[in-house]
Protein backbone atom coordinates (compact mmCIF):
# COMPACT_ATOMS: atom_id res chain seq x y z
CA UNK A 1 0.00 0.00 0.00
CA UNK A 2 1.87 3.53 -1.09
CA UNK A 3 0.81 5.06 2.06
CA UNK A 4 3.12 3.23 4.28
CA UNK A 5 5.52 3.64 1.78
CA UNK A 6 5.40 7.26 3.54
CA UNK A 7 6.63 6.09 6.64
CA UNK A 8 10.32 4.98 5.84
CA UNK A 9 10.53 8.75 4.45
CA UNK A 10 12.30 11.51 6.65
CA UNK A 11 9.84 14.52 7.41
CA UNK A 12 9.65 18.11 7.23
CA UNK A 13 7.21 20.27 9.27
CA UNK A 14 5.31 23.29 8.28
CA UNK A 15 7.91 25.95 9.44
CA UNK A 16 10.42 24.26 7.40
CA UNK A 17 8.71 24.67 4.60
CA UNK A 18 8.66 28.18 4.10
CA UNK A 19 12.08 28.25 2.93
CA UNK A 20 11.08 26.89 0.14
CA UNK A 21 7.71 28.64 -0.68
CA UNK A 22 8.57 28.77 -4.45
CA UNK A 23 5.76 31.45 -5.29
CA UNK A 24 7.76 31.99 -8.46
CA UNK A 25 8.55 28.95 -10.18
CA UNK A 26 8.83 26.65 -12.96
CA UNK A 27 6.17 23.47 -12.62
CA UNK A 28 6.88 20.62 -14.36
CA UNK A 29 3.37 18.02 -14.31
CA UNK A 30 3.44 14.24 -14.84
CA UNK A 31 0.51 11.64 -14.91
CA UNK A 32 0.86 8.11 -13.86
CA UNK A 33 -1.66 5.37 -12.20
CA UNK A 34 -1.86 4.54 -8.78
CA UNK A 35 -0.39 1.02 -9.25
CA UNK A 36 2.94 2.61 -10.04
CA UNK A 37 2.99 4.56 -7.12
CA UNK A 38 4.98 2.42 -4.80
CA UNK A 39 7.44 1.41 -6.94
CA UNK A 40 8.01 5.05 -7.70
CA UNK A 41 7.88 5.84 -3.75
CA UNK A 42 10.25 3.16 -2.59
CA UNK A 43 13.03 5.40 -4.69
CA UNK A 44 12.52 8.54 -2.83
CA UNK A 45 14.17 7.88 0.24
CA UNK A 46 17.45 8.65 -0.44
CA UNK A 47 16.54 12.54 -2.00
CA UNK A 48 13.67 13.78 -0.34
CA UNK A 49 11.53 14.43 2.50
CA UNK A 50 7.63 14.43 3.44
CA UNK A 51 5.89 17.04 4.93
CA UNK A 52 3.93 15.85 8.15
CA UNK A 53 1.16 17.74 9.87
CA UNK A 54 0.36 16.63 12.98
CA UNK A 55 1.69 13.73 12.85
CA UNK A 56 -0.43 13.29 8.52
CA UNK A 57 1.47 12.71 5.89
CA UNK A 58 -1.26 12.53 3.78
CA UNK A 59 -3.33 16.08 3.57
CA UNK A 60 -6.76 17.01 1.83
CA UNK A 61 -7.49 19.45 0.31
CA UNK A 62 -10.82 21.40 -0.94
CA UNK A 63 -10.56 24.16 -3.45
CA UNK A 64 -13.14 26.02 -5.50
CA UNK A 65 -11.99 28.21 -8.51
CA UNK A 66 -13.78 31.10 -9.86
CA UNK A 67 -14.38 32.18 -13.82
CA UNK A 68 -16.38 34.41 -15.71
CA UNK A 69 -20.35 32.76 -16.95
CA UNK A 70 -18.72 32.35 -20.01
CA UNK A 71 -15.50 30.81 -18.74
CA UNK A 72 -13.09 33.12 -19.92
CA UNK A 73 -10.12 31.23 -17.66
CA UNK A 74 -10.66 27.99 -19.12
CA UNK A 75 -11.02 28.77 -22.40
CA UNK A 76 -7.89 31.19 -22.36
CA UNK A 77 -6.24 27.75 -20.88
CA UNK A 78 -7.95 25.86 -23.76
CA UNK A 79 -6.98 27.82 -26.54
CA UNK A 80 -2.89 27.89 -25.27
CA UNK A 81 -2.31 31.38 -24.63
CA UNK A 82 -0.26 32.43 -22.21
CA UNK A 83 -0.28 35.66 -19.28
CA UNK A 84 -3.47 33.62 -17.86
CA UNK A 85 -4.87 33.39 -14.41
CA UNK A 86 -6.40 30.94 -11.92
CA UNK A 87 -8.49 32.57 -9.40
CA UNK A 88 -9.65 29.92 -6.06
CA UNK A 89 -10.02 29.54 -2.60
CA UNK A 90 -8.60 27.00 -1.37
CA UNK A 91 -9.15 24.74 2.40
CA UNK A 92 -5.82 23.00 3.68
CA UNK A 93 -8.15 20.51 6.04
CA UNK A 94 -5.43 19.12 8.15
CA UNK A 95 -3.78 22.04 9.72
CA UNK A 96 -7.41 23.97 9.06
CA UNK A 97 -5.94 26.93 7.03
CA UNK A 98 -7.67 28.53 3.85
CA UNK A 99 -6.29 30.80 1.53
CA UNK A 100 -7.48 32.98 -1.06
CA UNK A 101 -5.17 32.77 -4.25
CA UNK A 102 -4.07 33.84 -7.82
CA UNK A 103 -1.79 32.16 -10.04
CA UNK A 104 -0.99 33.66 -12.73
CA UNK A 105 1.33 31.80 -15.85
CA UNK A 106 2.88 34.07 -17.55
CA UNK A 107 4.81 34.33 -21.32
CA UNK A 108 7.69 32.86 -20.19
CA UNK A 109 6.25 29.67 -18.77
CA UNK A 110 6.71 30.78 -14.88
CA UNK A 111 3.91 30.40 -12.36
CA UNK A 112 3.37 33.40 -10.23
CA UNK A 113 1.25 32.82 -6.99
CA UNK A 114 -0.18 35.61 -4.54
CA UNK A 115 -2.21 34.42 -1.93
CA UNK A 116 -4.19 35.85 1.52
CA UNK A 117 -5.12 33.91 4.48
CA UNK A 118 -9.08 33.72 4.96
CA UNK A 119 -11.39 31.41 7.30
CA UNK A 120 -12.99 29.01 5.17
CA UNK A 121 -13.80 29.25 1.58
CA UNK A 122 -16.20 31.47 0.75
CA UNK A 123 -18.69 31.82 -2.75
CA UNK A 124 -17.73 35.18 -3.02
CA UNK A 125 -14.83 37.31 -3.52
CA UNK A 126 -14.97 40.55 -0.75
CA UNK A 127 -12.69 42.15 1.75
CA UNK A 128 -8.94 41.19 1.61
CA UNK A 129 -10.03 38.94 -1.34
CA UNK A 130 -11.04 41.68 -3.45
CA UNK A 131 -8.34 43.73 -2.38
CA UNK A 132 -5.83 40.87 -4.05
CA UNK A 133 -7.62 40.17 -6.78
CA UNK A 134 -7.62 43.90 -8.03
CA UNK A 135 -3.94 44.27 -7.42
CA UNK A 136 -2.83 40.96 -9.02
CA UNK A 137 -5.36 40.94 -12.12
CA UNK A 138 -7.29 42.67 -14.20
CA UNK A 139 -11.00 41.03 -13.01
CA UNK A 140 -13.31 42.33 -10.55
CA UNK A 141 -16.02 39.97 -8.09
CA UNK A 142 -18.63 40.92 -10.39
CA UNK A 143 -17.32 39.34 -13.30
CA UNK A 144 -16.59 36.34 -11.84
CA UNK A 145 -18.43 33.52 -9.76
CA UNK A 146 -18.04 29.81 -8.30
CA UNK A 147 -16.90 27.61 -11.28
CA UNK A 148 -15.95 24.17 -9.73
CA UNK A 149 -14.97 22.32 -6.79
CA UNK A 150 -12.40 20.24 -6.59
CA UNK A 151 -11.04 17.91 -3.80
CA UNK A 152 -8.22 15.88 -3.61
CA UNK A 153 -5.28 13.76 -1.52
CA UNK A 154 -1.78 15.51 -1.42
CA UNK A 155 1.64 13.97 -0.33
CA UNK A 156 4.07 17.10 0.02
CA UNK A 157 8.09 16.44 -0.61
CA UNK A 158 11.13 18.50 -0.57
CA UNK A 159 14.29 17.95 -2.08
CA UNK A 160 17.34 17.21 0.93
CA UNK A 161 19.89 19.19 -1.28
CA UNK A 162 18.05 21.32 -3.98
CA UNK A 163 15.43 24.25 -3.54
CA UNK A 164 12.74 22.25 -5.31
CA UNK A 165 8.93 20.88 -4.14
CA UNK A 166 7.04 18.23 -5.47
CA UNK A 167 3.64 17.57 -4.75
CA UNK A 168 1.89 13.87 -5.35
CA UNK A 169 -2.06 13.84 -5.46
CA UNK A 170 -4.63 10.92 -5.65
CA UNK A 171 -8.34 10.60 -5.09
CA UNK A 172 -8.90 13.68 -7.32
CA UNK A 173 -12.35 14.56 -7.78
CA UNK A 174 -14.66 17.23 -9.23
CA UNK A 175 -18.10 18.54 -8.16
CA UNK A 176 -20.15 21.39 -9.52
CA UNK A 177 -24.08 21.15 -8.34
CA UNK A 178 -25.34 17.74 -8.82
CA UNK A 179 -22.69 16.73 -11.35
CA UNK A 180 -19.39 14.84 -9.85
CA UNK A 181 -16.48 12.51 -11.45
CA UNK A 182 -13.61 10.48 -9.81
CA UNK A 183 -10.88 9.87 -11.21
CA UNK A 184 -9.34 7.02 -7.98
CA UNK A 185 -6.83 5.43 -10.67
CA UNK A 186 -4.84 8.31 -11.26
CA UNK A 187 -1.74 10.16 -10.06
CA UNK A 188 -1.07 13.88 -10.77
CA UNK A 189 2.80 15.21 -9.69
CA UNK A 190 4.38 18.49 -9.92
CA UNK A 191 7.58 19.36 -9.61
CA UNK A 192 8.43 23.01 -8.68
CA UNK A 193 11.80 24.42 -9.16
CA UNK A 194 13.32 27.97 -9.33
CA UNK A 195 14.76 27.19 -13.02
CA UNK A 196 13.55 23.93 -14.95
CA UNK A 197 16.15 21.31 -15.05
CA UNK A 198 17.40 17.68 -14.21
CA UNK A 199 17.08 16.05 -11.35
CA UNK A 200 16.44 13.18 -9.13
CA UNK A 201 12.47 12.88 -10.06
CA UNK A 202 13.17 13.38 -13.74
CA UNK A 203 15.70 10.79 -13.67
CA UNK A 204 12.74 8.58 -12.12
CA UNK A 205 10.48 9.34 -14.06
CA UNK A 206 12.63 8.59 -17.02
CA UNK A 207 12.91 5.50 -15.56
CA UNK A 208 9.48 4.59 -15.21
CA UNK A 209 9.14 5.65 -19.01
CA UNK A 210 7.06 8.61 -17.63
CA UNK A 211 7.10 11.57 -19.88
CA UNK A 212 6.17 15.44 -18.66
CA UNK A 213 2.40 15.98 -18.78
CA UNK A 214 1.44 19.36 -18.87
CA UNK A 215 -1.84 19.29 -17.70
CA UNK A 216 -4.71 21.24 -15.12
CA UNK A 217 -6.86 19.91 -12.75
CA UNK A 218 -9.34 22.58 -13.37
CA UNK A 219 -9.48 22.33 -16.65
CA UNK A 220 -9.70 18.69 -16.58
CA UNK A 221 -12.70 19.11 -13.97
CA UNK A 222 -14.69 21.74 -16.15
CA UNK A 223 -14.32 19.35 -19.40
CA UNK A 224 -15.20 16.24 -17.75
CA UNK A 225 -18.49 17.96 -15.79
CA UNK A 226 -19.35 19.89 -19.06
CA UNK A 227 -18.93 17.77 -22.07
CA UNK A 228 -20.63 20.49 -24.41
CA UNK A 229 -18.09 22.96 -23.83
CA UNK A 230 -14.82 23.70 -25.79
CA UNK A 231 -12.43 21.14 -25.61
CA UNK A 232 -10.73 19.85 -29.07
CA UNK A 233 -7.48 20.92 -27.93
CA UNK A 234 -8.08 18.93 -24.67
CA UNK A 235 -9.16 15.52 -26.30
CA UNK A 236 -6.22 13.56 -26.41
CA UNK A 237 -5.11 14.69 -22.96
CA UNK A 238 -8.73 13.50 -21.67
CA UNK A 239 -7.98 10.23 -23.79
CA UNK A 240 -4.65 9.74 -21.89
CA UNK A 241 -5.97 10.79 -18.40
CA UNK A 242 -9.14 8.06 -18.63
CA UNK A 243 -6.65 5.72 -20.53
CA UNK A 244 -4.35 5.92 -17.18
CA UNK A 245 -7.25 6.42 -14.68
CA UNK A 246 -8.72 2.71 -15.55
CA UNK A 247 -4.83 0.87 -15.81
CA UNK A 248 -4.49 -1.95 -14.13
CA UNK A 249 -1.59 -4.41 -13.96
Amino acid sequence: MYKEMLNVLDTISLKEMDTVKLLNRVDTKYIFPLDSLVSILSKMKECYRVLEVNTNRLSHYETLYFDTPGNRLYITHHNGKMNRFKIRYRRYIECDLSFFEIKFKNNKGRTVKNRIKRKGIREEISGKSEELLTAYSHFTPDLLQPSLWVFFTRMTFVNKNLKERLTIDTDVHFKMGLNEKSYPGLVIAELKQERSGSCFWTNLMKEHHIASFPVSKYCIGICSLNPGIKQNNFKEKLHQINKVNNYVE
